[in-house]
């Protein structure tokens, strides 16, 4: 069964009926299939984890499309850096047969989890001249180095580092948690709160997830009183200051970044916090830890998993282990090179089809890519109830 890729209504004329151009049509989806001119061959099944199932080469090929694409994964890297990579490497088959087979080459080449020969193979690529996207590195400091390049002629780059806020021509692929407190942060004032405080990490991302939650709250009228860096050891010391700065907030939004939010909720939750009067409003990477009793009547926006649904049920059939993020994140970018590739050509991939204000729709849901690199998502708001997410809005109100 054929499967639907429509890219940016501006540029295919084809559009979703919420405005954004459709990745994959989920209803579509039934196995792994070819082009119209028949199905491609499905990616052998795997038996053995994503540790055991992929043998890292230097480089290797899938599809003979004429859109030519190098996608920079850490194959041989030791631990969850190498089976992460590993995933992404499956994601991208199981992509090509899909939809990209007979649309794009799609080079893999092995980074090996060192930073330096991420960013050389990247450079390499991009300066190739017939490389049209460049998918990866997953290396925070190559992706980083990369987007303080000069030039405006290079292809694009689709960074799948974790954390990373993006440069121009070099996007953030992944969830950032500047922008699910912006869009929880949005969520609260769609609800009526008007005040906010900001509790962040001291750090480089702190300026960035306050740039981020002041441009959504005033979308709504709403403004961010105060914005407090803290450390991990002064999490009693931050709330004490917040009282002392801010009268009567409408809702109070942590960011944890690589730390644990703990001592700042404890102090909160002396405070009253979350309460009537006051909403806290907490960021996907609390996730990365167990939800702790703590996290108890915290909003949290953060992906939808069953839009991975689809792809993460013939992923398990086709290599008998779960698909993650790191399957979505990695298919989506395959998907949505290959769709630019059908419906514009090798020469589609431009500022403009890229950074479309209507975004893609892809199994990480409903996303776009902005100017300065930065994506933006769209995405379910959750409440902390017993120690598990419960579902307030399907989506948090548009970009």
């Amino acid at each position: 069964m054929a499967l639907a890729f429509v890219v940016v209504a501006a540029v295919s004329g084809c559009q979703s009926k919420n405005g954004a151009s459709d990745m994959l049509d989920p209803s579509a989806i039934a196995a792994p299939a070819g082009q119209a001119g028949g199905p491609a061959a499905a990616p052998s099944q795997q038996t053995a984890s994503p540790a055991a199932s992929t043998a890292a080469k230097a480089s290797q090929t899938l599809g003979t499309g004429s859109t030519k694409i190098t996608m920079l994964l850490p194959l041989s890297a030791p631990g969850s850096a190498g089976e992460n990579g590993r995933k992404m490497y499956d994601a991208a088959r199981l992509a090509m047969a899909d939809l990209g087979d007979k649309l794009v080459t799609l080079t893999i080449e092995d980074t090996r989890g060192d930073s330096g020969t991420a960013k050389d193979l990247a450079v390499k690529a991009i300066t190739s001249g017939g490389v049209k996207v460049v998918i990866g590195p997953a290396e925070l400091p190559a992706a980083q180095q990369l987007a303080k390049l000069s030039g405006t002629q290079r292809p694009p780059v689709l960074a799948l580092a974790d954390n990373f806020a993006g440069g121009p021509g070099v996007y953030s692929v992944r969830l950032s948690e500047a922008d699910s407190a912006a869009a929880g942060a949005a969520a609260g004032a769609s609800k009526g709160a008007k005040k906010f405080v900001l509790l962040v990490p001291a750090g480089t991302s702190a300026n960035a997830i306050e740039a981020r939650v002041t441009n959504a709250l005033s979308i709504y009228g709403a403004t961010l009183a105060v914005t407090l860096p803290y450390s991990a050891s002064d999490g009693a010391k931050v709330v004490s200051d917040m009282g002392s700065l801010v009268e009567a907030p409408d809702a109070v939004v942590v960011a944890s970044g690589d730390g644990s939010p703990i001592a700042v909720l404890g102090a909160l939750k002396a405070k009253g916090i979350p309460g009537k009067a006051v909403s806290l409003i907490g960021t996907d990477r609390w996730l990365e830890r167990p939800i702790d009793p703590l996290y108890e009547g915290a909003y949290i926006a953060t992906l939808d998993q069953s839009e991975t649904g689809p792809i993460a049920d013939r992923f398990k059939a086709t290599y008998n282990y779960q698909a993650d993020v790191n399957v979505a994140y990695a298919y989506d970018m395959v998907a949505l090179s290959a769709g630019i590739a059908s419906s514009v050509g090798p020469g589609g991939f431009s500022k403009q089809v890229l950074e479309n204000a209507s975004g893609f729709r892809g199994s990480t849901g409903l996303f776009r890519f902005r100017a300065d690199g930065s994506s933006q998502r769209s995405m379910p708001f959750f409440k902390v109830e017993k120690g598990r997410l419960k579902l307030v809005e399907k989506q948090t109100s548009g970009f």
